[in-house]
């Protein structure tokens, strides 16, 4: 037997859902249309709900096999639609809220980038002598050799 790709599990789940609502569906026709007094009504209903405990029996091994991989949905997202709001809304509040935190961190390192250039230029003119491991600091931090002043030379 061929190994199956993640797509194909995925493609698998999804029938799988597709049947149980089918199997839903039908079996709400079915209680809706039940006779009491009807036997041929009875057995339809009983096997609309066997075929529907087949189809959830199929999902559920399918979910459990040691070969599907399908995808994590994070906990939050799933109690947010638990309490009946829509998806789409979690997804933009939570993209705003990265987007956010982004523009915050891109401040921070832009603020300690400018402290470093402006401690660097002091740490120059106050102690010359450490120009060349001040520059190499500067550098390896992110920084431009040339945001330290040029080195002076001795007359």
């Amino acid at each position: 037997m061929a190994p199956v790709s993640q797509a194909d599990h995925h493609d698998v789940v999804e029938r799988q859902l597709k049947n149980v609502i089918q199997d839903l569906y039908q079996l709400m026709i079915q209680v809706n249309a039940y006779d009491l007094a009807g036997r041929p009504t009875r057995d339809v209903l009983g096997s609309s709900v066997t075929e529907l405990d087949r189809t959830l029996e199929k999902i559920h091994n399918t979910a459990n096999h040691p070969t599907t991989q399908l995808p994590s949905i994070p906990p939050e997202l799933l109690q947010y639609v638990d309490n009946g709001r829509n998806p789409d809304i979690y997804t933009r509040e939570f993209v705003e809220l990265a987007r956010r935190g982004n523009q915050l961190m891109k401040g921070k390192l832009e603020a300690f980038g400018s402290f470093r250039d402006v401690l660097a230029e002091a740490m120059v003119a106050g102690l010359p002598e450490l120009r060349k491991d001040v520059v190499d600091v500067v550098v390896k931090t992110g920084g431009q050799e040339g945001v330290v002043g040029k080195e002076e030379k001795a007359s």
